[in-house]
């Protein structure tokens, strides 16, 4: 069961990196100047090559990426990723009732399922569909926007990425988030961090021997 995701320690130094969620071991890691999906899928046809038998996916989202990979495997959106993503739209403190009302029901993510969820998220777009729809014009060049963008953009995103939100409730051991990556992260950053002023060059030996130990 692979978690896969990217750390950046600066634009010049980033790993992906592959963890099989049975054992808690990093499986495959890369120094890749993009996180590009291409190298998603690289990384995941060399493990098959290698003989690992592949059971699903976590990744955190990446638009193009779940499209790729769910051809072939189940795959799983971290659901914290995805909390994230509808943070930064609607911000820590929304103000609007639609923004406090979509806020709450992603705060619900966790404990439903895709057919509640769905319901809860069809009922909310039932309610706000004219609010969505409201229209701002730019009084200089008489252009159009949608006033609520953002929370648009949100619902979007939801709505989008649905399918792939809950398909660890159909797969047997596969979690619903990539936290034991992104605890691993943290604890290498640490780590990194304690040995500052190294040669860059020395810093990549001790990522990757903290990564693969």
């Amino acid at each position: 069961m692979l978690i896969a995701d990217c750390v950046y320690f600066k634009r010049s130094l980033v790993y992906l990196v592959i963890r099989d969620w049975y054992t808690k071991k990093n499986i495959y890691f890369k120094r890749i100047f993009y996180e590009t999906i291409e190298e998603y899928i690289l990384a995941v046809n060399y493990l098959e090559r290698k003989g690992f038998i592949i059971d699903g996916i976590v990744i955190d989202g990446r638009k193009g990426l779940v499209c790729a990979l769910s051809k072939k495997y189940p795959v799983q959106i971290c659901q914290f990723h995805q909390k994230q993503i509808i943070r930064r739209y609607l911000t820590n403190k929304p103000k609007t009732e639609a923004s406090l009302m979509l806020k709450e029901i992603v705060r619900l993510l966790p404990f439903l399922d895709d057919i509640l969820f769905g319901f809860l998220l069809d009922f909310w777009y039932k309610r706000y569909k004219e609010y969505l729809r409201q229209k701002t014009v730019n009084p200089n060049t008489k252009k159009w926007f949608y006033t609520h963008k953002k929370l648009r953009s949100a619902y979007r995103s939801l709505k989008t990425n649905l399918p792939y939100l809950f398909t660890y409730q159909k797969i047997k051991d596969m979690p619903n988030t990539t936290n034991s990556l992104d605890g691993f992260f943290s604890h290498l950053k640490n780590s990194v961090s304690v040995h500052r002023g190294l040669k860059l060059h020395r810093k990549i030996k001790l990522i990757e021997y903290l990564i693969a130990r």
